[in-house]
Parts: structure tokens; C-alpha cells; sequence
């Protein structure tokens, strides 16, 4: 391994991973782990503090942040299969905490966390081989992902190295699915009407599957999917990626 790439990482799962889609945290592991790096994964963490802030419990918000900060403590890369949750903890954790003691903290802890698939291509600078059927897929890139953490072609990159993965592009990339975690509980009838978009766009594409690195997205997307009878299925990206490894 070259020196300048990091030998030890750890690993944030998040709440909706580790609830409904255990298979894809399991699967980020594995792939930093077949690029020779050490995975730690913290037992002690918890969510990301997300939900709270978005409704104005600030802090409550702290109170989580400040749990994370604790539970990963060595100067380790943290690696988060989710852009929403990464945007979260590097993007708002500063700002939770400007003006208060622990600001300095919480620009440290956020200066080390990343997004799973702008990790693989930026520091790991992995290499693919495809070993899977001919498939033509779509990406759906999330809001945060895309606006916090500038997530956009590193997925696509990792998807463009399978030989033989055709990747379509969504004509509606940059529009939000609705999800929004608390927004598709305050706003139902909204967030239906912007998944329904959401899944109309995915599906002229005319793929077979749509691959997310945000589970929300995953969730509240096939859910939709599923009540429509659209033929299309969802993956995670990090279980995309290690299907198509092993074949």
C-alpha cells in the first residue's frame, strides 16, 4: 500500500443501514477491507443527529454530535456509505457548535469524514473488474450528497470501470425523491408527488435497476416503485459494486 494512503479507517454506518440495510454497510466494509485497509467500526456510535436538526432541536442535536466525536477517536479517516449522513457530520457539525467550546472539535471530527464512493476513487484510487452479466443500470445522486459533500462523478466513475455495466443517465438527476427523512413526514402528499417524478424519470431511462449511495433515497424510491408495479429494482451502490466484483 502507498504510504500516503491511510492503512486504518473507520466506519460510519448509519441508522437506516443498520435498521433496513445491513447488506450495504457490509458490503462498504468489504471493499475498503479488499484494498488492504484495516476497518474499525465503533460499537458506541449511534445516529448522526440529522433528524433532530432538520426539526429545530438544536441542541439535541449537539448531544448526538457530541456522542460521535467521542465514539471515534483516533485521527482516522471516517468513511460513511451515505452523502446525506457525511454531509451532516462534516458540513453541519461546525456550525452546531460555532461559538461554543467545542468548535475547534467538531472542525476536526468533520475534516475526517468522507463519503464511501468519493473515498474509493480520491484516496484509494481502486480498481474494478467487472465479473458480472451485461446490465444497463441508472444513479440516482442525493441531495446531499451532490450539495454538501459534491458527490457526483466519483459514483459514476466506479460504475463506468464495469466492463460490462451500461450506465444511463437520469434525466432528472438533481431533482430531490421526496424523502427528505422528517420532510416526507411533515409533507406526505408533497414528498409523493416528488417521488412519483422521481420514479416516471427513472424509469424512461428503460434500465433495470437504479443504484443509490443513500439508503433514504433507496427506501422511499423502490417503496414507490413497488406500490406502482415498476418493474425497476434499487441496490445500494456499495452492494452493486462487490455483486459485480465476485460475480
Amino acid at each position: 500500500m502507498p504510504a500516503d494512503r491511510p492503512r486504518t479507517v473507520y466506519f460510519f454506518g448509519t441508522c437506516v443501514i443498520d435498521l433496513f440495510y445491513p447488506g450495504a454497510g457490509l458490503a462498504g466494509m468489504e471493499l475498503l477491507k479488499r484494498q488492504g485497509v484495516r476497518v474499525v467500526f465503533p460499537p458506541e456510535q449511534s445516529c448522526c443527529g440529522q433528524p433532530a436538526r432538520n426539526s429545530g432541536y438544536f441542541d439535541e442535536a449537539r448531544a448526538v454530535a457530541l456522542r460521535q466525536m467521542r465514539a471515534f477517536p483516533e485521527d482516522w479517516p471516517i468513511v460513511v456509505p451515505s452523502g446525506s449522513c457525511a454531509g451532516m457530520m462534516k458540513t453541519h457539525y461546525p456550525d452546531l457548535f460555532d461559538g461554543r467550546p467545542q468548535h475547534d472539535q467538531a472542525r476536526a471530527f468533520a475534516a475526517r469524514v468522507f463519503e464511501l464512493t468519493d473515498f474509493l476513487v480520491n484516496v484509494l484510487d481502486v480498481r474494478l473488474d467487472d465479473r458480472g452479466p451485461p446490465l444497463a443500470v441508472t444513479w440516482h445522486g442525493s441531495c446531499h450528497s451532490m450539495r454538501e459533500m459534491g458527490v457526483v462523478d466519483q459514483p459514476k466513475a466506479l460504475l463506468r470501470q464495469l466492463a460490462n455495466v451500461t450506465l444511463v443517465e437520469n434525466p432528472r438527476e438533481k431533482e430531490c425523491c421526496g424523502f427528505g427523512g422528517t420532510f416526507s413526514v411533515r409533507q406526505p402528499e408533497i414528498s409523493a408527488a416528488m417521488v412519483a417524478d422521481k420514479v416516471a424519470a427513472l424509469e424512461e431511462t428503460r434500465t433495470a435497476r437504479v443504484v443509490s449511495g443513500d439508503c433514504g433515497c433507496l427506501m422511499n424510491i423502490t417503496g414507490a416503485m413497488a406500490r406502482s408495479g415498476s418493474p425497476m429494482g434499487g441496490q445500494h451502490i456499495a452492494e452493486f459494486l462487490l455483486e459485480r466484483i465476485d460475480g
